[in-house]
């Protein structure tokens, strides 16, 4: 028999309130076990353990350069503000050293680290000796949009993962290359993402716009085929996304001021598994009968909205978050009851 678990402030029906769990990743498992290259956002970054020249995340060991193999790359290529270890030649680190520009990339490099600095522009043709890049990291710098080469990322046909979060941004960076498969631009001043902002974006799988100044994202999200991760939380919508992926499996638009969700709004993504609009402005009067009555669903969390009932759920769902709305006692026992007759709760 299925267990389902009920975090609630108050209920009936043999319930008793948990604690909801703000700290859990466990479904991040899921993603790492059908995509080698996945990790979990909320985690430090792979390439910054200890060991001060990682591999990194899911990239295997360079070629040891034995007798009798190719000789080790020319380590003066390698700018004098960066390290490019002899053991992992296709990565340069550049990162945490108060750089105010982004220095010459050898046409060998792969994996290329920023971060940390006081860099404010990356210039038109920064990339065009090191074509073959997969990762860029720019992370914690200070790029503001008018300073970003308008084709600058557009000639990396091999890039994968791309890092421009906690800048100075306020428009979404383009146009990007097709290869690209994360998208990091959280924490910066993006005010809206337009509807070609994303397109031929095909293979991407994870895009992270969470703490923005977002009010719009229209139909920007409909071309994403493979796209599993969509997180816009901590923004200003007042709607849901035009059209969700039809592959996402998480959602995240918790800290906004959506007000409604249309009716079987999210039966055109049938392998969604966990949302999350905590913290917005929902009502009962803004949810269709058959807003959230879909079979895939695990998780919802509806916590601190302005609810007055149950909404209807499918019976299939495990994790219903409902604290910090106003629905009474007598609106639990209904609601609660008549969603999840039959089932065994776990307290």
């Amino acid at each position: 028999m299925q267990w389902v678990s009920l975090l609630l402030l108050a209920g009936l029906c043999s319930l008793s309130g948990a604690q909801y769990d703000e700290d859990s990743h466990w479904w991040f498992q899921y993603l790492r076990s059908q995509q080698s290259t996945y990790y979990d956002p909320y985690e430090p970054y792979p390439y910054e353990p200890s060991d001060p020249y990682p591999y990194p995340y899911g990239v295997e060991e360079g070629p040891a350069y034995a007798y009798g193999s190719p000789s080790p790359p020319d380590p003066r290529d390698c700018p004098q503000e960066c390290d490019c270890p002899p053991n992992f030649p296709t990565a340069m680190y550049c990162d945490n050293r108060n750089l105010k520009y982004l220095p010459f990339v050898p046409s060998r490099m792969k994996y290329v680290y920023f971060q940390n600095n006081q860099i404010s522009s990356i210039q038109e043709g920064v990339f065009d000796n090191a074509t073959g890049l997969l990762w860029i990291a720019l992370h914690g710098n200070q790029i503001t949009s008018d300073k970003v080469g308008k084709r600058v990322f557009s000639k990396l046909k091999h890039l994968e993962r791309l890092y421009l979060d906690h800048n100075n941004l306020t428009r979404m960076p383009g146009p990007l290359p097709r290869s690209l498969r994360e998208l990091h631009l959280d924490h910066n001043q993006i005010s809206r993402v337009p509807n070609n902002a994303l397109e031929g974006l095909e293979n991407l799988t994870a895009l992270y716009l969470q703490h923005n100044e977002i009010q719009e994202v229209g139909s920007s999200m409909r071309g994403l085929r493979s796209l599993i991760l969509l997180d816009l939380s901590y923004n200003h919508l007042r709607r849901v996304p035009d059209g969700l992926p039809s592959a996402l499996e998480q959602l995240y638009l918790e800290h906004n001021n959506v007000f409604t969700v249309p009716d079987s709004y999210f039966r055109g993504s049938p392998k969604l598994l966990y949302v999350r609009l905590s913290h917005n402005s929902l009502t009962n009067n803004g949810l269709a009968t058959n807003t959230f009555n879909s079979s895939s669903l695990l998780e919802l969390d509806l916590s601190y909205n302005q609810l007055q009932k149950i909404p209807p759920v499918n019976t299939n769902l495990e994790n219903l978050y409902l604290q910090g709305n106003r629905i009474n006692g007598e609106t639990w026992g209904e609601g609660l009851c008549g969603h999840f007759t039959g089932k065994t709760y776990s307290e």
